[in-house]
């Protein structure tokens, strides 16, 4: 099926982004945005949690995220929009649950960029000290910007580029972490043990891991943002999602096992090398000063350039989706007749993350506990919104897809939840409550709760 201007006006919607994106496109941005080598990040932090079985976690978590990037992948069919989950939920559950479903995405989306120019400017300042951390917050949302405002045909350039670099860095640690552990460096050998450790497994541990290790794997859902920026139907971005998250998560399993075998006998770590620089440690054994510079380098080239420039990208299309609904202001909803980008909620974007960034310079922890919350109650949702469309609203028999997947996924997710940082759990609780008295005043108002035109 090709999609055109004729499929959003199924919608209540006419064609205003440019379509010049390809499968392979959308594979690089997927990759880009959940990040190859995102465990250097929170190695240590998930190592810890789940007592050394990192790899393992990795491996739930890759199962879990498939319910959650099939459920993606058929309501990206179904619905072919920008706007993500909240415009599967608003159409499918109602448009009361689209909007809080999108505004728990944006305590996800909104902070996303906070946080990855926040991580690069605390990996550079290790290696440049001189400079303040705000100075490099301020270089990379201003280049950033600058890149997404010449067109998404650019950002799409750009991120090949960088995906080769990132993809490169990670196979020079794979081949000296194999090398380092065939060698026995640091009392290193082959086992299963990052897998599984009887002496120290449960549920639990894993589980809580998990919550912390989520955030290696949120950006496969970014991809759906572009749905209106895709040539090739709807199908490619279902595709395209899936794809993604195989892809990197085989790779997470990977080097996170390697790196688990560097570190044998240990099940914890001390707390500041956990925090910061568990993964360049282990570098370090495996290729010596060099490699570990260069894992910490490519990390902050990874974090505040290339994933920071495609969150800014999905961000700005949420934006802008919920601000053409007339959910959000619409002068978000503007679009740049020469580039086709929505400029006035990327620039909105770049201001929110200087705003966030420059006061929260230093706190990771804090602002990667938020991101995940919002982004794991949106996937709920999105099983909700499955079940719901299929089988209530068309009346499907498809019980496999549309019902034991969205299931599986419900109950995993709401584990992780449950077992995620306190300090999350209040705080997206209140901007969930904080959501919900803003759609009741909206109604009280008499103001419309309405995407586009009904179906």
């Amino acid at each position: 099926m090709r999609d055109t201007g004729d499929t959003l006006s199924r919608f209540g919607y006419k064609q205003q982004l440019s379509r010049t994106l390809g499968l392979r496109d959308l594979l690089t941005y997927g990759l880009i945005y959940i990040v190859p080598i995102a465990p250097f990040i929170i190695f240590g932090v998930v190592f810890d949690a789940s007592k050394g079985m990192v790899a393992l976690t990795y491996l739930v978590g890759i199962v879990a995220m498939t319910f959650t990037a099939l459920s993606y992948r058929e309501m990206s069919r179904e619905f072919p929009i920008s706007g993500s989950v909240y415009a599967y939920a608003g159409r499918a559950l109602s448009p009361e649950a689209g909007f809080i479903s999108g505004w728990m995405v944006l305590l996800d989306y909104l902070l996303a960029p906070t946080l990855l120019y926040v991580s690069g400017a605390v990996a550079i300042q290790s290696v440049i000290p001189s400079v303040p951390q705000h100075v490099w917050i301020v270089l990379f949302v201003v280049f950033n910007t600058t890149v997404n405002l010449m067109g998404v045909a650019i950002t799409a350039a750009m991120n090949k580029v960088l995906l080769v670099v990132e993809l490169t860095v990670l196979v020079l640690f794979i081949v000296f972490a194999v090398i380092a552990i065939t060698q026995g460096k640091n009392g290193a050998h082959w086992s299963l043990t990052p897998f599984y450790n009887p002496s120290e497994f449960s549920i639990g541990p894993i589980f809580s891991a998990l919550s912390v290790a989520a955030l290696s794997f949120i950006g496969f859902d970014a991809i759906s943002t572009l749905a209106e920026e895709v040539k090739g139907g709807p199908r490619v971005v279902g595709r395209a999602t899936l794809l993604s998250l195989f892809v990197v998560g085989a790779l997470f399993v990977v080097q996170t096992y390697l790196a688990a075998l560097l570190l044998p006998g240990e099940t914890s770590l001390p707390r500041e090398a956990a925090e910061d620089t568990a993964f360049y440690d282990v570098a370090g054994v495996a290729g010596g000063t060099w490699l570990k510079s260069l894992t910490a380098g490519t990390t902050v080239l990874a974090t505040a350039v290339a994933t920071s420039l495609v969150a800014q990208t999905a961000t700005s299309r949420l934006l802008f989706s919920m601000a053409r609904d007339g959910q959000l202001p619409r002068f978000l909803a503007h679009v740049n007749r020469k580039h086709r980008v929505p400029e006035r909620a990327l620039v909105f974007v770049a201001a929110l993350s200087l705003a966030l960034g420059l006061p929260l310079a230093g706190r990771v922890d804090l602002v990667a506990s938020l991101v995940n919350f919002g982004a794991l109650f949106s996937f709920l949702m999105l099983q909700l919104s499955v079940v719901f469309h299929f089988l209530v609203r068309r009346r499907a028999r498809t019980y496999g897809m549309h019902l034991v997947v969205p299931f599986c996924g419900l109950v995993i997710i709401g584990y992780v939840l449950y077992r995620a940082n306190a300090h999350a759990q209040i705080v997206g609780s209140c901007w969930l409550v904080i959501g919900l008295a803003v759609l009741v005043a909206r109604r009280s108002t008499g103001r419309s709760v309405t995407l586009g035109s009904a179906e």
